[in-house]
């Protein structure tokens, strides 16, 4: 399923696929918000691993891969953004 193909917006579409991992995972999630520190919201390496696997699958975009002056998100709207970027320029 494709962003561009649904008109669902690239936060959706991140949030939507961080609750499903987290719930696949036995996670704990934080509650999602734009200033909450990836590192504090509940999901671990294998998380996040999980969730850019997905988010290329979903968005069609890998942004740690396409470019190797990435700057690693440190908050939730940090890697909505990376992920709305890449999806500009791709």
């Amino acid at each position: 399923m494709s962003v561009h193909k649904t008109n669902i917006s690239v936060r959706q579409t991140i949030e939507t696929a961080f609750r499903r991992i987290g719930i696949e995972q036995s996670r704990r999630l934080a509650p999602i918000t734009g200033d909450l520190p990836l590192l504090n919201s509940g999901s671990d390496s294998l998380c996040f691993a999980l969730l850019v696997a997905n988010l290329e699958d979903e968005l069609g975009v890998d942004p740690f891969t396409e470019s190797e002056d990435v700057q690693v998100p440190v908050t939730f709207a940090e890697l909505v953004k990376l992920y709305e970027h890449a999806l500009k320029v791709s």
